[in-house]
């Protein structure tokens, strides 16, 4: 079993890094040429910036059972398709029971912003507590396997 990070606008590879290294499980990160991340134990993938060139490499390289962290939905039904196991950056699992309900939301916030012509850019501070729940459900997840 592996862990793959989406790296793009990802806020818990740190974290995701030191888990895997205390816990001795392989971990690849994915970022594309814009995001910079250094790290003895990771292995760190660069690929180039093009939409989604993240979620591909990992899609096509992962194996059934791998753990994939990421914030995108759609890398997320993709691996689940390959028997993936997926966390979100704030803790959240996302299953086979879960990922249409997420596409349907997703898809319905899009249609939203597009009636409403507005551009939402500004983010709220990360919260200490999803740090927290993140990294309480991967310690248990690799505790576990």
């Amino acid at each position: 079993m592996k862990i793959w990070v989406d790296a793009d606008g990802c806020p818990v590879v740190k974290i995701t890094i030191e888990e895997a290294k205390k816990h001795s499980v392989p971990l690849v990160v994915v970022k594309n040429h814009a995001v910079r991340i250094e790290d003895d134990y990771a292995k760190i993938v660069t690929v180039d910036v093009t939409r989604d060139a993240a979620d591909y490499y990992i899609v096509n390289h992962m194996e059934k059972g791998d753990l994939v962290i990421t914030q995108d939905n759609g890398l997320s039904a993709m691996a689940l398709a390959k028997d993936g196991k997926i966390l979100n950056q704030n803790g959240r699992w996302i299953t086979n029971d879960n990922i249409e309900l997420i596409l349907e939301s997703r898809h319905i916030s899009q249609k939203e912003r597009m009636k409403k012509k507005k551009s939402y850019t500004k983010f709220k501070k990360r919260e200490k507590t999803k740090d927290d729940n993140f990294r309480r459900e991967l310690v248990s997840f690799i505790e576990n396997i």
